[in-house]
């Protein structure tokens, strides 16, 4: 190894300063290409993937986490304030299993993501329902959308907070845990799916 590829390794940014991303990989074949990992310090682009259709598959995947937590509601637009949550849930995330969070939530991301899904067809004043295969970036907005429902289907009238509860969920998808919402839903669509075949 060169002295460059020692300092280049050695100077990669960490996720608040704290989680690396070398060593990550996204096992699932059709997801690697829209599961993005490169290094960043702080998970805030400012919507430079606006501008292009698509573009948000080139967005790291922890943004992406962000952002799906931001939606319109209590919480939409306080992005800071969505960092610091997602922050302190990673904190929790390797307190509770000594795992990188980074790795956990690209486990989570993978398990939750659903292979088939229905689609309405009609047909001569009938509807029938078809079960398609879901395009690489569908299966991952699907996912991010699955543990965040969960994660707000959990903390309302909950005592724990949002960042617990983050935690919760994304150790438990990570781990394929049927309990976890984003797993009972994945399993859920691709049982009806499999009825409509």
């Amino acid at each position: 190894m060169s002295q460059s590829e020692s300092v280049s390794r050695a100077g990669a940014p960490k996720l608040f300063g704290e989680w690396s991303f070398e060593g990550i990989t996204v096992r699932d074949v059709g997801l690697q290409r829209y599961l993005k990992l490169d290094p960043i310090y702080l998970p805030h682009s400012g919507g430079r993937h606006e501008a292009r259709k698509f573009r948000k598959s080139e967005m790291n995947i922890v943004e992406r986490l962000i952002n799906s937590l931001m939606r319109p509601g209590s919480s939409g637009g306080e992005k800071a304030r969505i960092i610091n949550v997602v922050k302190t849930a990673f904190k929790i995330i390797n307190l509770k299993t000594g795992r990188n969070p980074i790795e956990v939530l690209v486990r989570a991301v993978e398990n939750a993501a659903p292979n088939e899904d229905t689609t309405r067809i009609g047909y001569g004043g009938v509807v029938y329902r078809l079960a398609v295969d879901i395009s690489p970036q569908r299966r991952i907005d699907l996912a991010l959308r699955y543990i965040v429902q969960g994660t707000k289907a959990a903390t309302f009238g909950n005592r724990k907070t949002l960042e617990e509860v983050l935690a919760e969920q994304l150790i438990g998808a990570a781990n394929n845990d049927q309990n976890t919402f984003a797993i009972r839903r994945k399993l859920e669509v691709e049982r009806i799916a499999l009825s409509s075949r």
